[in-house]
């Protein structure tokens, strides 16, 4: 019910744009999370946006550098991404739910993508 896609390979300080986009589900109802998970690490939480405009909730370490945004028209989800670093290199996922007061939590999204692979060469 969410397709995830945009990645790619990039080189370092390159942008790439995510798009999630969601079926099966009143999208305007959910809350959209982002995450990335690198080879043996664990799922980072990377920014919440709230339902319709709402409040935009981002990790620190990408704070700056990446912007969430969605369209509730299209049922789409965005994540921009800017001055790419190889650290930033993992498969990068949407998810539908979560929560203002603890965006981070990953057992509170009810709804995920399957992930789009986004490689940053230096």
């Amino acid at each position: 019910q969410l397709q995830a896609s945009g990645g790619g390979l990039v080189q370092v300080g390159g942008s790439l744009r995510l798009s999630c986009a969601a079926s099966g589900l009143t999208f305007s109802d959910f809350g959209m999370g982002w995450f990335r998970q690198a080879p043996g690490k664990e799922r980072e939480f990377l920014a919440r946006l709230g339902r319709g405009r709402g409040v935009i909730t981002y990790a620190d370490s990408v704070k700056g550098r990446f912007t969430a945004s969605r369209d509730n028209a299209k049922s789409t989800a965005y994540l921009r991404m800017d001055s790419l670093q190889p650290e930033d290199t993992a498969v990068y996922y949407c998810a539908a739910g979560g929560n203002y007061w603890s965006p981070a939590q990953i057992h509170e999204y009810t709804y995920w993508g399957q992930g789009t692979l986004v490689t940053v060469s230096s």
